[in-house]
C-alpha cells in the first residue's frame, strides 16, 4: 500500500436530512442566501433539493428524511468556512437582525467561530474562519488543544507523538 495520498479537492456538497423541503429550503436562502439549484424527484415526489450560494458557501443538499433528520438534531454535521473574522462578524450582525439565536464569535486555538445557529430541524450550522491568529504547525508537527474554550491551552507536539496526552 502506498503512502502517497490520494489526489482529492475540497467538499463536493453538503447533505442534511430535513423534515420538510419546503421550510428548510426559505429558512436556507433567507438566513444564509442559498438559491434552489435542483430538484430531485424519485418516483413522481420531491426527495431532495441542491442549493447554491452566490458568495462561495459550499454546495447543500437537502434530503426529504424526516427519521434521520430527527435523530441528527442538534449535532453540527460540517462547519462552513467565512473568510476573516470581519466578515464572522457580519454575519453574526445578520443572523441578529433575522432574531436567529447563535452562541456569538468567539476565539478558538487558530481563528474564530461562530456556534450553535440552528436550522429548522435542529441541526448546528457553525462557522470558522479561514484567517487565523495563531502561527500553523510546521509539517511533522501537530496541534493538541487542550480544554477547548475560553481557557485552552495549546501545544505543538511532534507527529510521532502518541495520539492522548497522558496525566
Amino acid at each position: 500500500m502506498s503512502d502517497e495520498a490520494p489526489l482529492l479537492d475540497g467538499v463536493h456538497h453538503l447533505k442534511l436530512p430535513v423534515t420538510d423541503l419546503g421550510r428548510s429550503l426559505e429558512w436556507y436562502h433567507r438566513v444564509l442566501g442559498y438559491r434552489l439549484e435542483a430538484e430531485f424527484v424519485e418516483q413522481g415526489r420531491l426527495a431532495g433539493l441542491s442549493l447554491e450560494h452566490p458568495a462561495g458557501g459550499p454546495t447543500m443538499a437537502l434530503r426529504l428524511d424526516p427519521d434521520r433528520a430527527a435523530r441528527s438534531a442538534g449535532f453540527d454535521h460540517f462547519a462552513i468556512a467565512v473568510p476573516s473574522e470581519e466578515a464572522m462578524r457580519s454575519l453574526a450582525a445578520r443572523l441578529d437582525a433575522f432574531g436567529e439565536g447563535h452562541a456569538g464569535v468567539h476565539q478558538t486555538s487558530m481563528g474564530w467561530i461562530l456556534p450553535m445557529l440552528r436550522d429548522p430541524d435542529g441541526h448546528e450550522v457553525r462557522f470558522y474562519t479561514w484567517e487565523t491568529h495563531a502561527q500553523a504547525a510546521a509539517p511533522g508537527e501537530r496541534r493538541r488543544i487542550h480544554d477547548p474554550g475560553p481557557d485552552m491551552r495549546v501545544e505543538i507536539v511532534d507527529d510521532s507523538a502518541p495520539l492522548t496526552a497522558g496525566a
